[in-house]
């Protein structure tokens, strides 16, 4: 974290950069952040609703999930993108966490997470 630190900051420092790169870099410094911070809550999230006598098995099928929805996401965008636009992929994406949201109502709130030792 350091060096990606001190690399940021030297990049910023540079007289002969643009502003648009500096804000490219900045954003995606700030994307790579919360994209750490995403994924090592999924991790705790999947540990957390698993038994202890499954957890293989359900961390297993949580990456294999999570590479299917990329390859899904890919492949969607890109097609919406194809036939509709900007706007339609967009769209798309809007219905997809819609959908998103309705999956994730369904879990059971009730549950309390088990320590996994």
């Amino acid at each position: 974290l350091v060096l990606v630190t001190l690399a940021i900051t030297s990049f910023f420092l540079q007289k002969n950069s643009s502003w648009l790169t500096q804000i490219l870099v900045g954003g995606l410094a700030i994307f790579g952040v919360v994209f750490a911070v995403n994924s090592s809550l999924h991790s705790y999230l999947i540990l957390a609703f698993t038994q202890s006598e499954r957890v293989t098995m359900d961390v297993g099928f949580y990456y294999m999930a999570n590479a299917a929805g990329r390859l899904l996401g890919t492949l969607l965008s890109g097609w919406t993108y194809q036939i509709v636009g900007l706007v339609g992929c967009l769209t798309t994406a809007t219905l997809m966490v819609g959908v998103s949201v309705l999956a994730t109502i369904r879990l059971n709130s009730g549950y309390k997470p088990q320590a996994v030792s």
